[in-house]
């Protein structure tokens, strides 16, 4: 969804599938309980503090700016939502992990347990969605889920070869199981907060799987005669 035209307030909407499909219907099946609000297209390094008319025009170029359209794609669209958090906060929420990289043995487990920073309670009600970009690299599970369950709805574009094995999960708690693989591979775990919309990213290096020598046949003695 976007707003166009500086003039007059527009939305501009695209509906999925199953929206056509209940608004087709009619008797009030389409009814929109809830949404959301992102600022993916905004360059906040545009704000000048030091623009020479005054405070008024600080983000001046950022209001000047050109709001994109409603793509169909949710993988490129609505990326960084806005939060609303209580009147007085002073620091944005952080998602934070014990480790940010890790090295496992084929078949080793990894337990993940975000927490959020600088916001308490954040994240406590929706949890986390975690998404693995290869399936490949091993198997991912939530260990324990969020107090409200929800289907990961987070879009995230992780590659053109990596998008179609990625796995995507929801809870409080993750395990990552790695793979018994014959190449050293190397993978990445995104951790998003539902709520607060913050992330970190963590590289999981997975060691190859030790080949043992294979036996050698006990050699056959050839009797003369």
């Amino acid at each position: 969804m976007g707003y166009l035209d500086n003039s007059s307030i527009t939305v501009d909407a695209i509906l999925t599938k199953k929206g056509r499909e209940l608004l087709a219907r009619g008797q009030n099946e389409f009814v929109i309980t809830q949404f959301a609000l992102a600022d993916d297209e905004i360059d906040y390094g545009l704000y000048n503090t030091e623009h020479p008319l005054g405070t008024a025009y600080y983000g001046a170029a950022i209001e000047n700016m050109p709001i994109v359209e409603a793509l169909p794609d949710e993988t490129l669209m609505m990326k960084y939502k806005l939060v609303t958090l209580p009147r007085g906060t002073v620091r944005i929420p952080v998602i934070s992990v014990a480790t940010t990289s890790v090295t496992l043995e084929p078949g080793q487990d990894f337990t993940i347990a975000p927490q959020t920073i600088n916001f308490s309670g954040g994240n406590s009600q929706y949890g986390y969605t975690a998404i693995l970009a290869s399936s490949e690299a091993g198997t991912i599970v939530a260990t324990q889920t969020a107090q409200i369950q929800m289907g990961p709805t987070i879009p995230q574009f992780i590659g053109d070869n990596e998008a179609a094995q990625s796995v995507t999960v929801v809870g409080r708690t993750f395990t990552f199981t790695a793979a018994n693989l014959l190449l050293p591979t190397s993978t990445t775990i995104l951790i998003i907060g539902n709520e607060t919309g913050g992330r970190v990213t963590i590289t999981i290096n997975i060691n190859p799987i030790a080949l043992n020598n294979m036996p050698q046949p006990a050699p056959t003695a050839l009797g003369g005669g």
